[in-house]
């Protein structure tokens, strides 16, 4: 960093240490992510594994295994991190009582960072 430039400290809303999900809540939708993506490979090995008749190798049926999996992560890796966000925006609606809370608190952060 440049002499010149000083480091203006961020300045936190009264009351709010940090709007981030409890580490619960994120080890939470870890979890939910990796038994969906067991069971998402599970799913697709065994539809692989019934489309196969005669003559199928293990490949088909891996590659359908990987593509469950991929896609049932991924999906629960979607609603998790909407889910999570929406308690982070909820806890700052809480503690400031303002709807608006969250969006201008990004916004002024946004407009600091240019």
């Amino acid at each position: 960093m440049p002499p010149d430039r000083e480091r203006v400290p961020v300045e936190q809303p009264p009351g709010l240490a940090s709007s981030l999900p409890s580490t619960g809540a994120r080890v939470l939708a870890f979890a939910a992510i990796v038994v969906s993506g067991v069971c998402g490979g599970l799913i697709g090995y065994g539809v692989s594994d019934l489309q196969c008749t005669n003559g199928c190798n293990g490949t088909t049926t891996g590659i359908g295994a990987v593509v469950g999996a991929v896609l049932a992560a991924g999906g629960v890796a979607v609603v998790a991190v909407l889910v999570l966000r929406a308690m982070a925006e909820w806890r700052t609606i809480e503690h400031t009582g303002d709807p608006r809370a969250a969006r201008t608190a990004r916004e002024a952060q946004r407009r600091r960072r240019l």
